[in-house]
């Protein structure tokens, strides 16, 4: 239920019907001219919210900055076109009573309006809940910001492989025939003399050599993982509100006598 004091709060608040679809923001908040309690609202439609259509607050409750109403996207969509800038007349507040299915209620007392109704005209509410009768309400709109998350990208990791050329030194051995030579003395001689006096002979040496052998081996060097993390910046955000301006104009009565 919507109770008077709340009212200051509602302009310019989400306005979302009872399946939970987004129709547009508040406009206006209308009052019952006898019990001062909100009745009406108008919600701004279309593109740039240039379009007001009326919806009862009967049912309605509020969430935060949404007002959530007990009617369907596409009846305020289709509702009577009233003009939201001044009082609604007890015909034109019959009409969207019969539009929405509500009951219109029995107001006490034996004043009627011109078109013969029940006097019970709406009037459109001051930004506090005023009910000065020589005051104007000037409204004007606000920027509300927000952020919400959208998918900008994903990364993943792809393991693949590269050949590339690699240069090592490797140090490797090879034998080599040195002539050494040494002259009979008394401790060799006996091995020296052990053959033939003069003969010819053949003796054969074995050389080594070592070779570098290439192989390779997989080792592992490292681990990569993803890992997120939420990184705060400011950012503008710009758009374009109205506003009211309300000027003075004064007239001079004029001068009669004579």
């Amino acid at each position: 239920m919507i109770s008077e004091q709340m009212v200051p709060q509602l302009f310019g608040d989400e306005v979302c019907d009872r399946d939970g679809a987004k129709i547009g923001k508040v406009g206006q908040v209308y009052l019952d001219e006898k019990t001062g309690k909100p009745v009406w609202a108008t919600v701004r439609t279309g593109l740039f919210g240039l379009k007001e259509s009326f919806v009862p607050l009967e049912g309605a409750s509020v969430d935060g900055e949404t007002l959530r109403v007990a009617v369907t996207k596409d009846q305020v969509g289709d509702a009577p076109r009233m003009d939201a800038a001044g009082r609604l007349s007890s015909a034109e507040e019959q009409q969207l009573y019969a539009y929405y299915g509500l009951r219109y209620p029995e107001v006490p007392g034996p004043r009627q309006d011109r078109q013969g109704g029940r006097a019970k005209d709406g009037r459109m509410a001051a930004d506090h809940g005023g009910r000065d009768h020589e005051a104007m309400t000037r409204s004007e709109e606000r920027l509300k910001v927000g952020a919400e998350t959208q998918e900008t990208g994903r990364v993943r990791l792809r393991k693949y492989v590269v050949t590339e050329e690699q240069q090592v030194s490797v140090p490797v051995r090879h034998e080599e025939v040195r002539v050494e030579r040494e002259p009979i003395t008394e401790a060799n001689r006996d091995q020296a003399m052990s053959g033939a006096e003069i003969r010819e002979a053949e003796h054969e040496v074995t050389l080594h050599a070592e070779q570098p052998v290439v192989r390779t081996e997989a080792v592992p060097v490292e681990r990569v993982r993803l890992a997120k993390e939420t990184v705060t910046e400011e950012q503008t955000v710009s758009g374009q509100v109205r506003k009211e301006q309300i000027e003075v104009t004064e007239e001079q009565a004029r001068d009669r006598r004579g």
